[in-house]
């Protein structure tokens, strides 16, 4: 069976709207160097994800709950804001941001960096 050539046009973006706010799509890097946001990748299936690295491990929770600080912070809003909806034991998640429209402003902003 052949796969659709991913190409700009067909790509999804990570930033979806929701009730009281947004979700975002996010690829998770645990034991890590370091914790980053690192900008945008495309996946073969043509949806976009925001490329998370953080040094907590994937244990009991611990990378899920350092991914959903590290992207509080980079978006200024509080971390009980951010959580995990889906994914939550595989390296690409869905994160619900409960936040206002410069939230989405900040969040766009990662994206284009």
């Amino acid at each position: 069976m052949l796969r659709p050539f991913a190409c700009p046009a067909m790509t999804e973006s990570p930033l979806r709207p929701a009730e009281h706010g947004f979700t975002l799509r996010v690829r998770v890097t645990p034991k890590a160097s370091k914790d980053a946001i690192e900008g945008v990748e495309t996946a073969a299936d043509g949806q976009e994800h925001l490329k998370v690295r953080v040094r907590a491990v994937p244990d009991r929770g611990r990378a899920n709950a350092a991914v959903a600080a590290l992207v509080a912070d980079g978006l200024g809003v509080p971390k009980s804001a951010v959580t995990v909806v889906s994914g939550h034991t595989a390296r690409i998640k869905t994160l619900r941001i409960d936040a206002g429209p410069e939230a989405r402003d900040a969040a766009e902003g990662l994206l284009k960096s």
